[in-house]
C-alpha cells in the first residue's frame, strides 16, 4: 500500500482507468481564470463576424461596410460617364468641315486627292548622355516612361548604325528612343498636344510656320516634358525635349498648313517667327571699279 501512495498516476478507487485527474493546469492559449470549456466573454463573437470581417456587415472593399453606397455624381452623368467614347474630335472635325474647306479654297474636290495626316513620330535623342557604352538607367527610364504616358503607346531603343568619332558613338550603342503612333491614338495627341500643351509653353508666342518640307511634312519640337498635363514634374530626375513630326500624304506645304490651321495648331503670325520679327539684314556691299579693282581711298581734306 505505501507503493501505491507514492505512485501518483494511479486511478483512485471508483474512477475509471484513463480519467484525467483534477486540478490540471489550464491550457497554454486560455487566459488566466477561464478554464477550459468554458464561453468566451461577451464582445468577442467566435467566427468572422457578418460582411466578410468588415465592420457594419457590408460588401469587402466598400468603405465603412455601407453595403455599396450612394456616387457622388448624378445618375445622369454616370451614364454618360459609361457610354463608349466615340471617334476622335479632330477626326470627326477634319471629315465633316476641313475637307469641304480644302475643296472650296483649293479646288481638290476628289477625297482621294486631299492631303490626310498619317502618322505621328516622337523621337528623343540620349546620346550625348552616354556613359561609356551605356545610357544611364535613370536617363533611361524617364525618357521611356514620358513617352509611354504621352502617347499611350511603348516606344523603342534605336542603335547607331555607324559610328561617329566627333560624338563618342560607335555602332550598337543605344542613342534614341522613338513612337510612331497612327489613327486614334494619332488624333487624340494631336488635340492634347494643341489645347493642353502648347498653351503650357513657357513664352510662347506660336509655333513656327516655315517648318515643312516639300511634301508638306511638319517638324516642331519641345524643350521639356513638362508642358503635358499627364507629367508630374515632382516624380522626374531629368529634364529632356522631343522632336514631333507630322506626316501628311498628297499634301503641299501650304495645303499642310491650311489644314493644320483649321485643327487650330497655334502658328506665329505671319512675318514674325516665334513672336520675334523677322528682320531681312542686308549686307552692305563695297562698290567696285569695272576692272574689279577696289575703289581707291578718299584722300583727306586740305587743311
Amino acid at each position: 500500500m505505501a507503493k501505491d501512495k507514492d505512485n501518483p498516476n494511479k486511478p483512485e478507487a471508483g474512477k475509471p482507468e484513463g480519467a484525467k485527474p483534477e486540478g490540471k493546469p489550464q491550457s497554454k492559449g486560455a487566459p488566466e481564470g477561464q478554464a477550459k470549456g468554458e464561453a468566451k466573454p461577451e464582445g468577442r463573437p467566435e467566427g468572422r463576424p457578418e460582411g466578410k470581417g468588415r465592420p457594419g456587415g457590408g460588401k469587402s472593399g466598400t468603405k465603412g461596410g455601407g453595403g455599396g453606397g450612394k456616387h457622388k455624381y448624378s445618375e445622369a452623368t454616370v451614364a454618360e460617364a459609361a457610354k463608349p467614347s466615340g471617334p476622335p474630335r479632330l477626326k470627326v472635325l477634319y471629315d465633316e468641315k476641313i475637307r469641304a474647306a480644302v475643296a472650296e479654297k483649293f479646288g481638290i474636290k476628289n477625297p482621294m486627292q486631299q492631303p490626310r495626316l498619317q502618322k505621328i513620330a516622337i523621337n528623343v535623342n540620349m546620346g550625348r548622355h552616354l556613359d561609356g557604352t551605356k545610357i544611364p538607367p535613370n536617363i533611361k527610364t524617364t525618357v521611356l516612361d514620358t513617352i509611354e504616358k504621352v502617347t499611350g503607346q511603348k516606344p523603342v531603343v534605336l542603335k547607331a548604325k555607324k559610328s561617329v568619332a566627333n560624338f563618342k558613338v560607335r555602332s550598337g550603342l543605344e542613342t534614341a528612343a522613338m513612337v510612331t503612333i497612327r489613327r486614334e491614338r494619332m488624333w487624340h495627341f494631336l488635340d492634347r498636344l494643341i489645347n493642353l500643351a502648347t498653351p503650357r509653353i513657357k513664352d510662347f508666342r506660336g509655333l513656327p510656320r516655315e517648318a515643312f518640307d516639300r511634301q508638306g511634312n511638319y517638324a516642331m519640337g519641345l524643350q521639356e516634358q513638362g508642358v503635358f498635363p499627364e507629367i508630374n514634374m515632382a516624380e522626374v530626375t531629368f529634364t529632356h525635349g522631343m522632336n514631333i513630326n507630322f506626316t501628311f500624304a498628297n499634301s503641299t506645304p501650304d495645303l499642310s498648313r491650311f489644314v493644320l490651321e483649321q485643327m487650330g495648331m497655334p502658328f506665329a503670325k505671319e512675318g514674325e517667327d516665334f513672336g520675334q520679327k523677322v528682320e531681312k539684314k542686308k549686307k552692305k556691299k563695297k562698290k567696285r571699279s569695272p576692272d574689279g579693282a577696289a575703289p581707291a581711298a578718299k584722300a583727306p581734306a586740305a587743311a
